[in-house]
């Protein structure tokens, strides 16, 4: 198992914060020169910690600015397996988790508007294993971490 110290936390916060910084650019934020953070990146990236860079759009710029939180109800023993297949050929899907509680899974959906939700929401009842869902629409986003939704505790050094 992979042992992830201080300083590798730190590279990955601030790969987090901005995928493209170089590796001078974060050797000065840990202290170390940019052949050691690449060396670490590489063993990071070898170990499956760091899976992949992306672009972090923001969904109402290209226009989907309405979302919500579905929880969905299943019948019978349908598994995440099955859930994650269904949910993934939605478009609208963002997310889906499995979850402790009386829902099965938690579904968040992004859409253009109301109407478009509306319609995802119907295509996402149709699969045949959702007995019935229960739908919490944002009405805005308080906190949007980079950090925390990567699973890395926000840095506490700047």
């Amino acid at each position: 198992m992979l042992r992830i110290d201080e300083i590798d936390q730190r590279i990955i916060a601030s790969l987090v914060a901005d995928a493209r910084s170089s590796y001078a650019e974060i050797g000065t934020v840990v202290s170390l020169s940019a052949p050691a953070v690449k060396r670490r990146v590489d063993r990071l990236r070898a170990a499956g910690v760091i899976r992949g860079y992306t672009a972090v759009v923001d969904p109402a710029a290209v226009g989907w600015s309405t979302e919500a939180f579905v929880e969905l109800f299943c019948v019978g023993r349908t598994s995440p397996g099955q859930i994650a297949s269904a949910t993934g050929r939605h478009p609208e899907v963002v997310a889906a988790y499995t979850v402790s509680g009386e829902a099965d899974a938690l579904v968040h959906l992004r859409a253009a508007d109301i109407g478009h939700l509306e319609r995802a929401l119907e295509r996402l009842r149709a699969e045949p294993f959702v007995s019935s869902t229960r739908s919490t629409i944002v009405l805005s986003r308080l906190v949007d971490s980079p950090g925390t939704q990567a699973g890395v505790p926000p840095s506490n050094s700047a």
